[in-house]
This record gives structure tokens, sequence and C-alpha cells, in this order.
């Protein structure tokens, strides 16, 4: 007599899908047979067949498929300015270049002659000239004796860089086009050939950057100095590629300076050339533990610590006492938060007991005795970093998360994407100079292509390049 296999049933299914199955209840399941063994299995896969979540909670999104992936959530309101708001157009051109008339010979629609009126209606159209050529300009430098000092003496050439056949305007455009706003050389020089009648190289069009680099490496040194006298520096690092290996993008960046320099190195060694001196501010960083060799105050970021506990509570390891582990340390940065909000309010001695006891409770989640691997990996950190996860609401003006510099490192992960980095040393080197000395001229307001031209004049007519022009106020 061949045994059959049961029918699954909901509660066996259920403790099989939560992981409670207890042995009496697989015993009163399983069968003895062979082959109702391989029915029983094989009915237990269809029933637990459905597809399980795509990922997990270190699972890249660039590896999950597009079709697996969950919709994106509706938008909460809809495009473009609210109901009521002043529509915004484009303004009126200053000057009008040229005059055209229009004027039909016929009706368009059944042909017929057109009586004529005076009525009219003007349109302003602004586009680029269709004889855009570049501007050769022969410049004859005289050469007179000075008998003081026994020497021939010439002027210099203020359009231009020391042995750069190209102008100014041509090397600034183009490196704000390629280091501010991440176009590649190629796509630059098919602009310059094809449609500006400039015919440039990419090896040339390179060497005219390192010497614009060269000179505007003081204002480089200044964005240095302004982020080691900052009271408050964000810092942050992203994979970079020099000459085929894995190098670093490091950024440095205040409120109104930020400082990008490519090493080779990960580690604290790569930090020494920047910080040349003790750091006085307050450093905020992810938990990477170069920085911890860096000053003696410090913001750690609290989205990174709250992303982790989301993608642990999306995995496969969110059980055991995990959900209270993660409950407490939310509850600590939303205590946190409000706290901070209060400062001024709150009396200053209340103030800081109620600071004292924000600390006390993130030494008792450290020292605690969890079972979960994630909370006794969490709480090793928190042993470590508490004490800086708290600096936010213990000094004004400091944040709690690493936003900023996690936003001004971006424009590098997008040139990575289409620039594939770099291919010497030394053109890693003016990628730092001129991405720096561009961003941070942006931050303060200003348009980086006239800053640049102007500090460029000054610098041909004296041989001094001027301080780097400083936050423009006047609201323009």
């Amino acid at each position: 007599m061949t045994a059959v296999a049961p029918i699954l049933d909901s509660a066996f299914v259920a403790a099989f899908r939560s992981g409670t199955l207890t042995a009496d209840q697989a015993e009163a399941v399983l069968p003895r047979d062979r082959a109702a063994t391989i029915f029983f299995l094989l009915q237990l896969s269809t029933t637990l067949g459905s597809p399980a979540p795509a990922g997990g909670a270190h699972t890249p999104s660039g590896t999950v498929p597009p079709d697996a992936k969950p919709s994106a959530k509706p938008r909460r309101k809809k495009r473009g300015a609210v109901p009521g708001h002043p529509g915004a157009t484009r303004p009126r051109p200053e000057r009008v270049d040229r005059h055209e008339s229009h004027r039909l010979p016929a009706c368009p629609d059944c042909g017929g002659e057109l009586s004529r009126t005076a009525r009219t209606r003007t349109r302003l159209v602004e586009d680029i000239p269709d004889d855009l050529r570049p501007e050769v300009t022969e410049h004859t430098i005289h050469r007179d004796w000075c008998p003081c000092c026994k020497k021939q003496v010439e002027p210099r050439v203020p359009d231009a860089l020391p042995n750069c056949t190209l102008g100014n305007r041509t090397v600034v455009l183009s490196a704000w086009l390629h280091y501010g706003l991440g176009v590649t050389t190629r796509q630059i020089v098919d602009v310059f050939n094809g449609h500006l009648h400039l015919p440039i190289t990419d090896g040339g069009l390179t060497q005219m950057w390192h010497r614009l680099a060269a000179v505007l490496g003081p204002w480089y040194e200044q964005v240095h100095r302004r982020g080691l006298d900052a009271g408050v520096l964000h810092a942050d690092e992203t994979g970079w590629r020099v000459e085929g290996r894995t190098w670093w993008r490091w950024c440095f960046a205040t409120t109104d300076a930020t400082y990008y320099r490519i090493d080779e190195s990960r580690g604290h060694p790569a930090l020494d050339p920047f910080f040349v001196e003790e750091f006085g501010g307050i450093l905020v960083t992810d938990f990477w533990a170069a920085y911890d060799a860096v000053g003696r105050t410090k913001q750690k970021c609290w989205p990174h610590l709250l992303r982790e506990l989301k993608e642990v509570d999306a995995g496969s390891h969110a059980g055991g006492d995990w959900p209270g582990f993660a409950k407490r340390l939310r509850r600590v940065f939303g205590d946190a938060v409000r706290l901070e909000l209060t400062r001024g309010v709150t009396p200053e001695e209340e103030y800081d007991l109620k600071l004292s006891r924000l600390h006390g409770r993130i030494v008792e989640l450290s020292v605690g005795d969890w079972s979960n691997p994630h909370a006794v990996r969490l709480a090793k950190r928190l042993y470590k970093y508490g004490e800086q996860l708290l600096t936010f609401v213990a000094f004004e003006g400091v944040p709690s998360s690493n936003n900023h510099a996690e936003r001004e490192v971006r424009p590098a992960v997008q040139m990575r994407k289409v620039s594939f980095g770099n291919q010497s040393e030394r053109g890693a080197a003016t990628r730092g100079i001129l991405m720096g000395v561009c961003r941070t001229l942006r931050n303060r307001g200003l348009d980086p292509l006239p800053a640049i031209l102007d500090a460029l004049r000054t610098y041909a007519a004296t041989g001094t390049l001027p301080p780097m022009p400083e936050r423009d106020n006047s609201g323009s």
C-alpha cells in the first residue's frame, strides 16, 4: 500500500514561513515513504513559490532588475507653482539688433487676395548668430631697452596666459564646462571645432588647463585656508580612477568654500596634506575611521545611522531584540532634535541636564546585552562614537547630518560616470584645483567665467593674482 502525501494546511505553512515550526509539527506531517516525501516537497515548493522581494538590505539598487523594483510612490503635490502664484516669463531683451517684417502675399487657407490693414504685432526671438567665428588678434609687443636694468623689457599680453595660443575666454569657458559642469573633453572639442569654428585638440586643451591651474594655485590655497579656519567643516570621500587604478577624491566643504583633492589612499595619510595643522573646529563626517585622527570635536552623521536601521528592518535579520534596539535609538534622535529646537528657550541648566540624559541613553544602548548581530554591531559603533552623535545639540550651528559634504561630492560622482577618471597624476591635481575654484565661486554666488577672467587680467598686468572674491551680497 502506497502512502499518500498529506495536504498542507495553512497553520503548517504559516509556521514554516515564520521559522517557528516545531519538531512535533514536522513529525506529524512528514511522510515516511520516499515517493510521498518527494511529492510533499514539491507541494511545499509550489505553496511557498511566490517570488521573494527583489534584493536584500545590502543589495545595490543597480543589480535589481527594473521590473522587480517597486513602483514609485505617487507625488504628494502636482508639478509647478501653487495656484495663485504669479507667472514667470523670460525678461525682455535690453536691445534689438535686427528688425524683420513678415506679410502674407495671399490668404493661406483659400489663396484669395488680402485687404491690407495697419494692424501689427511684434515678437522677439533671441538666438545665436549663424556665422560664429573666432576672433584672431595679432599682438605687436614692443621690446624696449632699460638703461638702469641693462635688459630688454616688454609688456604682458592681458588676454592670454603665457605660452598659450588660445585666449583667456576660451580657456576659462572650456575649463568651466569641464570642471564646473562635467562636460567631457571630447564633447567640448566637438563644440569648438564644429559650432564655434575654433580648431582645437584634446591634448592642446588639456595643456591649457594645466597652465590655468598653475595660475589659480593661490586661490586653491585660499580655499584650503578657509577650510582650516572654519568653525564647522564637512568632509566626505568617493572613489576615483587615476591611470586605471582606484584612487579617492576627498572633499572638505564649508558654506562658501569647497576643497577637492585626489589621493591614492583612503586612510588617514590622505588627510595629512589638508590638515597641516591641528584643526580647532567641528568636523562633520560619516563613520569612516580615517577621520578619527582629525580634531577633537566631531559630529557623526545621523542619516547614515538611520539608513542602516531602515535597511536592517527590511532585511531578513530583523528579529530577536532588534526592534527594541532600533526603536530606542530612533527615539534618542527624535528627542535630540526636539531638544535642539528649544535652544535659547529652555533654561541653560535644564537644557544641559536633558542633554546629559540623552548621552546616558546612548551609553545604555552601547553596553546593552543584545543578541541580534546587527544590534551588537551598531552597539559597538555607539560605544565608539556615541558622544559624537550629540554634538549638534551641544553646539549651535552644527548640523546633525553630513548632507552638505555629500552634495558637494555629488558633482564628482556625476563626472566619474562620464570621464572615467584621470589619465595622469598631473591631471588629477589640475582637476582638484579647477573644480575646487569653480565650485567655491558658485557657492559664493559668483559667475566663475567673469570672476576668473577679471583675475587673469590683473595677473597679466601685475604678475600677481588678486585675492579670491568673496560672496556676492548684492542680491543680483
